[in-house]
């Protein structure tokens, strides 16, 4: 009996495979880029705290001393300088407070590192725009923008990334075995380690594509989050059911109390970082910008619950000249919607933090594949040719 000839391959199964493989050859330099950036910057916090002594500090059997005594300290190390920003730590962190600018028409950040127990100075960094190197800035510029200026090389990102996307699911139903009888599933589930190189490579494209798939995915979504305010959107509409996300936003202070005078020797940020200290016992960190800018802006202060994550975080507002609490929808992880809390998760779920140390692990690992992608297909296009 003559063997049966290969079934020929539909229109649109052609137009699939079209697709996969134009796309990929256009964007594989890219994705490999952003992928392998990401496997570094997986570990970014772990390396930092073995390399960087001055991020830590001895555990003492004693308050936090309040903003205004580091502000006080880090004023002396950035005289005539606005702060941004201040960062509580987890008990045996150092605190620390930025300065955000533009000198020259480019930007600088520095930072001023203090015990939270003492207010003693630590570390001066300025890791941005002050001459030092910086490893993660270096990695995390050529994750988002390939060290390309942000305005030209972040919607280069976001374009590649969203092909990249495409080309999951295009590669999914190129990847669909024709029968799914054992021969077939063999092919599609395992890699033939001891057959020819060829075939090894087109395995390691095929199958972990396969494997990675859903997890890479993931990584491409969470990055599209970033790269369009439409994409972000849109997500939000769908997992909220039907609801449109509002831009970033937060209540405001009264004008109409902007002429009572302060009469307490506590400031105003202080008194507020008391406040929230009050209504949680679960500190692993805060963050609050030490002066509003707009006179209607409240004081804003963020816990952080979890060492180590993001996401399950709590704000807490009070009006700047009274300290009337205010609140927002929201504004609290373990109080809000479902689309919050996801788009909350959205940077943890990103590198991977979401689940811990061996959820950094396993991000890493998945980055690793994506890398590995655009390579092993080329080389399945290259040995066609042949």
């Amino acid at each position: 009996m003559a063997n049966r000839k290969p079934k020929k391959k539909g229109l649109m199964r052609r137009i699939n495979d079209w697709l996969h493989l134009w796309l990929g050859l256009v964007s594989g330099i890219i994705v490999f880029i952003v992928s392998i950036t990401g496997c570094f910057y997986a570990f970014q916090q772990e390396i930092k705290d073995a390399v960087e002594p001055w991020r830590f500090v001895e555990e003492r059997n004693a308050p936090l001393v309040p903003p205004s005594q580091l502000l006080d300290t880090a004023a002396k190390y950035m005289p005539d300088q606005h702060p941004t920003g201040l960062t509580y730590s987890h008990s045996t962190g150092a605190a620390a407070i930025g300065y955000g600018g533009m000198v020259g028409g480019k930007r600088t950040f520095s930072v001023i590192f203090m015990n939270p127990y003492t207010a003693e100075f630590l570390k001066k960094q300025t890791p941005i725009g002050g001459g030092e190197f910086d490893f993660f800035r270096f990695i995390i510029d050529g994750h988002r923008a390939l060290w390309l200026p942000y305005n030209i090389g972040r919607p280069v990102v976001g374009v590649a990334t969203l092909i990249f996307v495409v080309l999951l699911i295009t590669g999914l139903v190129m990847w669909w075995p024709r029968r799914w009888n054992k021969t077939h599933k063999d092919q599609s589930f395992k890699i033939r380690w001891r057959a020819s190189f060829k075939r090894v490579n087109y395995d390691l494209h095929n199958v972990l594509g396969f494997y990675s798939l859903v997890f890479a995915l993931i990584l491409g979504l969470t990055g599209l989050v970033w790269s369009f305010t439409w994409f972000d959107r849109a997500l939000y509409y769908v997992t909220s059911g039907g609801e449109v996300k509002v831009g970033h936003h937060h209540p405001h202070s009264d004008l109409a109390n902007k002429e009572i005078a302060w009469n307490s020797e506590v400031s105003p940020l202080d008194k507020a970082w008391y406040l929230t200290l009050e209504k949680t016992d679960e500190v692993n960190g805060m963050y609050m910008t030490p002066y509003p800018a707009d006179d209607d802006d409240p004081i804003d202060i963020t816990v952080y619950h979890d060492k180590g994550s993001w996401y399950d975080h709590s704000e807490y507002f009070y009006d700047r000249y009274t300290l009337e609490p205010l609140e927002m929808e929201g504004s609290r992880y373990r109080e809000a919607s479902f689309a919050d809390k996801l788009s909350m998760m959205n940077y943890d779920l990103h590198i991977g933090s979401v689940g811990g140390l061996s959820g950094k692990v396993f991000a890493f690992l998945i980055s690793l594949v994506c890398a590995s992608l655009p390579i092993t297909g080329f080389l399945v296009w290259w040995n066609k040719k042949k």
